[in-house]
């Protein structure tokens, strides 16, 4: 089941080890208070493709929440895109599992200049993740 979903990617996706800032866009509501808020977090990018990045955070966002994703790509390019959360995961394995609590976040839209850039950084990372 896995592999039919790494064999349904579109872009390759390359590791990466990028800060990123992943904030929500429409409000959450609060549980305790029934106030509304917003999530904002400095997270890390763990992998990265035209098409989305992988973020690693002890606090995933719900499939299907629309994110802001700022990052710094260690070329000097810049990428802010809108996104959507297409899955999220949270684990309790030991630290030293392979399996990292994150979402799977799907590029949206953004500036062209911005996913240029971004495609200039990939087309520049020899490194890929093997489908």
């Amino acid at each position: 089941m896995k592999s039919e979903a790494l064999e349904r990617r579109r872009h390759p996706r390359v590791p990466a080890w990028i800060p990123v800032r992943i904030s929500t866009i429409e409000p959450e509501q609060d549980p305790w208070t029934g106030r509304p808020f917003f999530r904002a977090a400095q997270e890390t990018c763990a992998n990265l493709s035209r098409g989305g990045a992988f973020v690693r955070t002890g606090e995933p966002i719900d499939p299907g929440r629309r994110v802001l994703i700022e990052l710094h790509l260690p070329d000097g390019g810049q990428l802010e895109a809108i996104g959507r959360v297409a899955w999220s995961r949270r684990t309790i394995e030991p630290a030293e599992s392979r399996i990292e609590s994150g979402v799977g976040v799907e590029f949206l839209g953004g500036a062209a200049e911005q996913f240029s850039a971004l495609d200039d950084y990939l087309n520049r990372t020899e490194e890929r993740i093997p489908a």
